[in-house]
């Protein structure tokens, strides 16, 4: 035995993590074994959470993230509804965001700069001379403390330190994956600082309810409630501008099939690669009771449903997925296959006053709340 697996054997021990063995199937077939890993002396794992209904999500504390849902269709056959990958290696191998939680901030920070009561901070840029999704590495390749609340609920927490990334105060982060008996991903998160800083947090699933992961989402069936979305200049950054949805492509204030309008010669669209990944203005006003968005898959009968206190949601379609990417059951996820909801504040709010603050100092809570609710039509 070398020293590293002399390490991690340690380490798994005092966890009380072995005795997962290879035979240690999910229902989505997930081995929990190979979600066990050591980095830095911190360790991965593999969460399991079900309800009364038989529905499972399953969780990993690497980047906070959901690793695959099972859920049912009209018939009551359970399929996998996200894309991910069936080992925590492949996750740490290939950079993407699939079902993570992103921080410190969503979304770019133009110019990897934002000022604050006064102060300049520089942020680091990956994405040009931008910030986005709180730099690299952000909240997705960070190992998080996990403690498993229930079988339906766990926490994750993690410290981020002043100056990472550029940020400003010690942030001290918590989410709470639960997954209710009305079939909901109830996911909350928490923060508080010791200096003012930025925040702005969100979940990244690639969804598609079909169960399909091989297919597109291009006939499912979106509905957005938002009146106007937050348009991009030439070099897809936000313009600050709230613009109407009607007469666009952008209007889904009535549900429509998302791949309807998705090739249309729209410049909007064609920012996107043709295709959406845009920011919607939610008319729900932080009331988390409000239905945010839906997406109904009519071969399947299954809907999913989004609720929020954010006051924006965006809307991604994996236009950047071009079967680069190899899953789980081997699947090369290609173009459309699923669609993000990201519940958020607006991109560069910390340079946009017209938008809502994303400010947190200390003293102060942050608290953000989204919930996937999974159904059916019969």
């Amino acid at each position: 035995m070398n020293v590293r697996n002399g390490l991690l054997m340690v380490l798994l021990l005092s966890a009380g993590l072995l005795g997962c063995d290879d035979s240690s199937l999910t229902l989505s077939g997930l081995k929990v074994a190979d979600f066990q890993t050591e980095r830095d002396g911190k360790l991965t794992n593999l969460y399991v959470l079900k309800n009364k209904n038989g529905m499972e999500v399953c969780v990993t504390n690497y980047g906070a993230r959901v690793v695959s849902i099972m859920a049912p269709d009209r018939n009551g056959k359970s399929e996998d509804v996200v894309n991910g990958f069936p080992t925590i290696k492949e996750y740490m191998d290939q950079s993407q965001n699939f079902g993570s939680t992103v921080g410190r901030y969503i979304g770019r920070i133009l110019n990897a700069t934002f000022t604050l009561d006064s102060i300049t901070y520089h942020l680091t840029p990956n994405t040009g001379q931008h910030s986005a999704h709180g730099g690299n590495p952000g909240f997705a390749a960070k190992i998080w403390d996990a403690e498993q609340l229930d079988p339906s609920a766990i926490k994750l927490s993690y410290l981020s330190i002043d100056g990472e990334n550029g940020f400003p105060g010690n942030l001290d982060v918590s989410v709470v994956y639960r997954l209710t008996d009305d079939n909901e991903l109830d996911i909350t998160y928490e923060a508080k600082t010791d200096k003012p800083t930025v925040v702005n947090l969100s979940h990244h699933s690639f969804f598609n309810i079909s169960g399909d992961l091989a297919g597109t989402i291009e006939d499912e069936i979106l509905y957005v409630n938002a009146d106007y979305f937050t348009p991009y200049d030439s070099t897809k950054c936000v313009t600050g501008e709230f613009a109407a949805v009607e007469g666009t492509p952008f209007d889904f204030t009535v549900p429509e099939r998302m791949g309807s309008r998705m090739d249309e010669d729209d410049p909007q669209l064609n920012l996107a690669r043709g295709g959406y990944d845009h920011c919607f203005v939610l008319n729900t006003k932080g009331d988390v009771t409000k239905l945010a968005a839906s997406v109904y898959d009519e071969k399947s009968g299954r809907i999913l449903e989004v609720y929020t206190n954010e006051p924006g949601l965006q809307v991604y379609t994996a236009e950047g997925l071009r079967g680069k990417l190899v899953g789980k059951k081997g699947i090369a996820y290609p173009k459309r296959n699923s669609i993000c909801l990201e519940t958020m504040h607006f991109q560069d709010s910390p340079n946009k006053p017209q938008f809502p603050s994303t400010v947190l100092r200390p003293g102060e809570k942050y608290y953000s709340r989204c919930v996937y609710r999974f159904g059916v039509k019969l």
